[in-house]
């Protein structure tokens, strides 16, 4: 990618920002099953690299996400896919001049919610868990790229509940998690019966209710693999 140089005459220059636009970005994210989920535009906000003026969210995309991530050197060890994240994404964000940021690693914690928010393509649901504009309740974030460029970002999109039957609500088996909020004591109280294990072994029941995350090409392993991961 070309590149432009800043900096004061006589005082060095500094590092290149390589130029590049949404359309790259998406499919460098392609390569390895990502997909750039909303993004937006900042200028020096707290909590984020100085010198940010563009957000991009990465998270998986399906199909193929799953086997991919199998595939790779990170798994079979401690934290497969959050390492994998940070070679990749921190991989990507190198290549960019960028930094990134990810929704592990803490405490302290990225606000990812927040910042999800702020794409217009991902909204706070009737349960309050996140639902995307493609993947529903299912969508989950792998990385942010923080970059120095004024790109162009995902375009906002109509809030999908708003003219949705809303059947996440009634969906809880163990009634953990609806429109009072989430019980997470209940929930893994109800993980630890014999009738959990529907949600164990198939992903959580208020997120496979949504009709966005019926239709998206989600692995059921996968969400098994996350669920394991939530309810050691």
């Amino acid at each position: 990618m070309a590149g432009r140089e800043t900096g004061t005459a006589g005082m060095g220059a500094v590092a290149a920002v390589p130029a590049v636009d949404l359309a790259q970005i998406t499919a460098m994210a392609a390569a390895h099953h990502l997909a750039v989920l909303g993004g937006f535009a900042c200028d020096g906000e707290a909590g984020l690299p100085a010198g940010t003026r563009t957000v991009l969210m990465l998270g998986p995309a399906e199909p193929g996400y799953w086997a991919h991530v199998r595939a790779q050197p990170e798994w079979g060890g401690v934290d497969p896919v959050d390492r994998w994240s940070r070679r990749v994404i921190g991989g990507m964000a190198c290549d960019l001049g960028a930094k990134a940021l990810f929704p592990f690693g803490g405490p302290p914690y990225h606000p990812f919610y927040q910042w999800a928010l702020r794409t217009g393509r991902v909204w706070d649901s009737p349960v309050r868990l996140l639902v995307q504009a493609e993947q529903g309740l299912m969508v989950s974030f792998r990385g942010v790229l923080a970059l120095k460029q004024v790109i162009e970002v995902p375009a906002v999109a109509a809030r999908p509940c708003d003219s949705c039957a809303k059947p996440c609500l009634a969906a809880c088996p163990a009634g953990a998690l609806g429109a009072a909020g989430y019980d997470v004591p209940a929930c893994h109280g109800f993980l630890d019966s014999a009738a959990g294990a529907d949600c164990m072994n198939f992903g959580c029941a208020v997120r496979r209710a949504c009709p966005l995350s019926a239709a998206y090409a989600r692995l059921p392993e996968h969400s098994a693999y996350h669920m394991g991961q939530f309810h050691k």
